[in-house]
């Protein structure tokens, strides 16, 4: 069958319209001649069906299957099981064909399940008010840097170093131009947490925000009531910043230790690592904010009958056709990963989300006890952590993350190229996905490397 959809009378139409005669005049006004072929392309003949699918199927037969790796790599991409239920009731039509529901007439489902997941993201992080999502955790925290200045009218930002490395390089890149206006400050070498006295230090009168990651990209968790008092006192916000949200099942919600943003990532729930994503941001603020933040909110009202009723609220026509007068150019958001997540809440619930973070816990306390009893493996910091540490290896951990990868194992991140000064550390992480028999077999193949 034909690939290309246009018949022939519709392209010469198309070149009518143009005023030339042929596809090679279009080609050469917008591609320059030396970024041409001159020549067939290098391709085999075409095949049938039948046969494209059986070497398709001999092609994929030489991927190695995830299933034959124990992961222990966690830095913001954590493995967590997806129950059943939460596929079966996404692949549903009214769900999987929808788009952004702009008539609030035809599109009920898909806005209360929009309102259901913000409802849920303000449980999790105890605050008023969240938008119906973002692209990923690190977007979101640029755009609650920027909803920051809009509140305060400063521009000074204020970023911990224990913040996810990529998200703060997509800061810098959402900030281009001002970046004279960032300013970051250490962790502590004993602790692992951001240093609070260097914290007090960068914080001015010109403070729009301090950004803060709990738990931290080392997996340690800080001192949160602390920092929001001082950024409180030179009368800036508190961002909150959690890639990890099965945290939250144990640890108090940003919203009670003081934080005025709450954003991240919560892929966690719902989505599979799927070798790269779909990610899922969420933003949460107080709801005297509220209309800085950027995105999409779905409100509930009552219609003409007096029944309940969802619609988009506080959405910006600036954001669709005044682009360059916008706030924020976020239009459209990642509305199938926020159902999943949705799901997968409801389905644990509160008491399940609170023993899965339990688990997690565990089983990462258990895999730092079996790690730190290898010869010359140490823990790196002594702030205590959720399930992800730091250790350090007697020396460069690459070439013994190198061997154990030909083990079978992912053994975590080397944290050298991210960090000067920690070329013999690497992160690990344990989730509910990796057994007591991988956790040993784990410690063994590491004493294994470094005998």
């Amino acid at each position: 069958m034909p690939y290309i959809p246009h018949t022939p009378e519709d392209v010469s139409r198309i070149l009518g319209a143009c005023k030339i005669s042929t596809i090679e005049e279009l080609l050469e006004r917008v591609i320059p001649a030396e970024l041409r072929a001159d020549g067939p392309l290098d391709l085999p003949a075409g095949l049938a069906e039948q046969e494209l699918a059986g070497e398709l199927a001999r092609l994929a037969s030489k991927n190695t299957s995830v299933d034959e790796y124990s992961s222990f790599l966690g830095a913001g991409a954590y493995n967590h099981y997806v129950p059943a239920v939460v596929d079966a009731l996404l692949s549903r039509s009214e769900f999987s064909t929808a788009y952004t529901p702009y008539q609030p007439e035809v599109s009920q489902g898909t806005l209360q399940a929009v309102f259901e997941y913000q409802t849920l993201v303000c449980q999790l992080t105890g605050m008023d008010v969240s938008n119906s999502s973002l692209y990923d955790g690190a977007s979101s925290v640029a755009e609650a840097v920027l909803m920051a200045r809009r509140v305060t009218g400063n521009d000074r930002v204020v970023v911990s170093s224990a913040l996810h490395p990529e998200y703060r390089q997509t800061l810098k890149t959402y900030l281009l131009g001002a970046g004279d206006h960032v300013s970051e400050i250490p962790f502590s070498p004993e602790t692992g947490k951001t240093a609070a006295a260097a914290a007090e230090e960068a914080l001015g009168a010109d403070t729009a925000c301090l950004v803060v990651q709990h738990p931290n990209f080392f997996g340690c968790l800080e001192d949160l009531e602390d920092l929001a008092g001082a950024v409180h006192a030179k009368k800036g916000l508190l961002i909150v910043v959690v890639t990890e949200p099965v945290s939250l099942g144990l640890l108090r919600p940003p919203g009670e230790l003081g934080a005025d943003i709450a954003v991240g990532e919560n892929r966690s729930f719902g989505s599979a690592l799927n070798f790269g994503g779909p990610y899922l941001g969420f933003m949460a603020t107080k709801e005297r904010f509220v209309r800085h933040m950027p995105g999409r909110l779905v409100g509930r009202t009552v219609d003409h009958d007096g029944k309940r009723a969802f619609c988009l609220t506080l959405a910006t026509r600036e954001q669709h056709i005044r682009r360059n007068k916008a706030t924020s150019n976020i239009c459209s958001n990642q509305g199938l990963c926020a159902l999943a997540a949705a799901i997968h809440l409801v389905s644990i619930g509160k008491e399940g989300l609170r023993k899965l973070a339990q688990v997690n816990l565990s089983k990462a306390a258990y895999l730092s006890e079996r790690l730190t009893s290898v010869a010359g493996v140490e823990a790196a910091f002594t702030g205590p952590t959720f399930n992800e540490f730091t250790i350090r290896f007697p020396a460069d951990p690459e070439p013994v993350l190198g061997r154990l990868l030909e083990r079978g194992i992912i053994g975590g991140l080397a944290l050298g190229g991210f960090y000067p000064g920690l070329e013999r550390h690497a992160l690990v992480a344990a989730t509910e996905m990796n057994t007591k028999e991988e956790i040993e077999g784990f410690a063994g193949a590491l004493a294994g490397c470094l005998a």
